[in-house]
């Protein structure tokens, strides 16, 4: 329990259900869906479609989503994969003999987005409103307008340069050319337009006739090649989650081209080591050693399964956990050297994840991004749809795995996460943070099953990346720490930004009760009933 004298924030305890966000508004709409009949899935989608309105940096209904739902009872949670795919006319070739590259403004770091057409499949499976119904707080929030809260507005004061490029993204989120103020009210009525159309026609409304009319001839005006059929294409897949076993819990993970796979990587790794006894160097320095491994292998392999075979089985083998251990050395820095080292940007991007437990025990784990802030900064002028950049990850390398093609998906980073026991869900959990967040999944779960900390605590707790040649550690480390890191041989630096975000909610089923957290890098909360 924390010391009550000192600021934080409580774990949220509940008999009824739970919801756990970062924004206060996005979780108030999944409790007043819940509260009204609403289950699991039409809350998350109801406080999703508000995120995309009210924390425009993060998440938007022109970026993709992934899910993974475990219905009362389910042994093996339900995999939804919303990313989005390249245009049919995306070979690299055609990048390498024009000379284009992708970069995270152009239109060519713009696939089809995924998460309306995700959120259409998860409402006609397992919600029990239709998502008209479930887009009318968004709708709402657009039109009469939403105050800008203190972490959306610190975000959107640093991200100003992303949206000024295109002039439709800087009339519709700048002021006078700068950021809102915090507490400003900002309207988006050109989104909620769009938002109606949804809602009144589904999924067409979005992918075909103006809306994807409106957003095709932006990109191609740019010199996209994206087409309405690319649009009308679209579709999300329900996937077999993968698994591994962890102190006792079966950790759930959607499968590439989600890079969900480096998190169970590394939780094998350090299954054999006693990681709530080791020192918090040591503990540090391990983290650093197992996330080293799981990502260089990431970068290698991971990419859309339908288009090249992404060595899962092999990655989850009791041979790679055992070569990967033994490349360990606690006195020392070691750089991976199972496959030639890949370099790659090191960046925190920018994502939304809530999960949601209803009063039947239905469980969603859910996670819908535009990437970086405000994604590409690409808006269609007349539908209001800002664009995400998740084509950013592609490679232009013929032969990598991850190189563009056509209709395919990039690597992805956004993971929702579950956590199961004897056939049952215990939690569903997700850490935001671009590349971080398999990483993220790792710390929080050693958190709660290794050190023994509460929901709230397991997020709170100041966290660490190993990634592209560096380690950045939070300020709640001690100087210690930062200086043994670097005695070892890494090149430790302090982290720069918060690292990331998260939510989860435990499942108590031995009391019949709810445990929430939500992460206090954001502006959201843990409520419950």
């Amino acid at each position: 329990m924390r010391d009550f004298q000192r600021a934080g924030r409580s774990p949220v305890h509940a008999g009824a259900a739970a919801v756990a966000t970062s924004h206060p508004l996005s979780t108030l709409t999944a409790i007043e869906v819940l509260r009204a009949g609403g289950n699991a899935v039409d809350a998350g989608i109801a406080a999703v479609a508000v995120q995309c309105v009210v924390d425009p940096l993060m998440t938007g209904i022109g970026g993709d989503c992934f899910a993974l739902y475990a219905p009362k009872g389910a042994a093996v949670p339900i995999a939804l994969n919303g990313s989005g795919r390249s245009p049919a006319a995306a070979a690299d070739a055609w990048y390498l003999e024009n000379g284009v590259a992708i970069t995270p403004t152009s239109p060519h770091a713009v696939t089809v987005p995924g998460a309306v057409a995700a959120w259409a499949r998860l409402a006609a499976d397992h919600g029990t409103r239709a998502l008209g119904d479930l887009l009318q707080p968004a709708i709402r929030y657009a039109e009469a307008g939403f105050p800008v809260q203190p972490r959306v507005g610190w975000d959107w004061a640093r991200n100003v340069e992303r949206v000024s490029h295109d002039p439709g993204a800087a009339a519709a989120y700048l002021v006078d050319g700068a950021a809102p103020a915090i507490g400003a009210t900002m309207r988006l009525p050109k989104l909620a337009a769009t938002l109606r159309r949804i809602a009144e026609a589904g999924p067409r409304g979005f992918y075909e006739g103006p809306v994807a009319r409106d957003i095709v001839s932006h990109l191609r005006g740019l010199g996209g090649l994206h087409t309405e059929e690319d649009f009308a294409a679209a579709a999300p897949e329900i996937v077999t989650p993968i698994t591994t076993r962890y102190r006792g819990y079966d950790v759930y993970e959607c499968p590439p081209s989600g890079q969900g796979l480096a998190a169970l990587m590394m939780l094998n790794v350090l299954e054999p080591f006693d990681v709530g006894a080791l020192s918090e160097l040591d503990r540090v320095h391990l983290l650093a050693e197992a996330c080293k491994q799981g990502y260089h292998h990431r970068d290698a392999l991971f990419a859309d399964p339908d288009l090249h075979a992404v060595p899962v089985e092999h990655l989850l083998s009791d041979a790679w956990r055992a070569s990967a251990r033994g490349a360990i050395d606690m006195a020392r820095a070691r750089e991976p050297e199972i496959y030639p080292e890949i370099a790659n940007e090191v960046a925190h991007k920018d994502t939304v994840y809530l999960c949601v437990v209803d009063r039947d025990g239905n469980a969603l784990s859910l996670i819908n991004s535009l990437f970086q802030g405000f994604g590409t900064g690409l808006m269609g002028p007349e539908s209001g749809v800002l664009l995400h950049n998740r084509g950013f990850s592609f490679r232009i390398e013929p032969g990598h795995p991850n190189t563009i093609a056509p209709r395919k998906r990039p690597m992805h980073t956004i993971i929702p996460g579950m956590l199961m026991r004897d056939g049952r869900a215990v939690a569903p959990f997700g850490v935001m943070g671009g590349h971080y967040q398999a990483m993220g999944h790792v710390e929080l779960l050693t958190g709660l099953l290794d050190r023994g900390l509460d929901v709230q605590e397991a997020l709170d707790a100041p966290r660490s990346f190993a990634y592209g040649g560096v380690v950045e550690l939070e300020s709640g480390f001690s100087a210690d720490v930062l200086a043994g890191m670097r005695a070892r041989g890494h090149a430790a630096i302090p982290a720069p930004l918060p690292i990331g975000g998260g939510q989860i909610i435990w499942i108590d089923h031995a009391r019949g009760t709810l445990v929430a957290g939500s992460d206090p890098r954001k502006d959201g909360s843990a409520l419950g009933y």
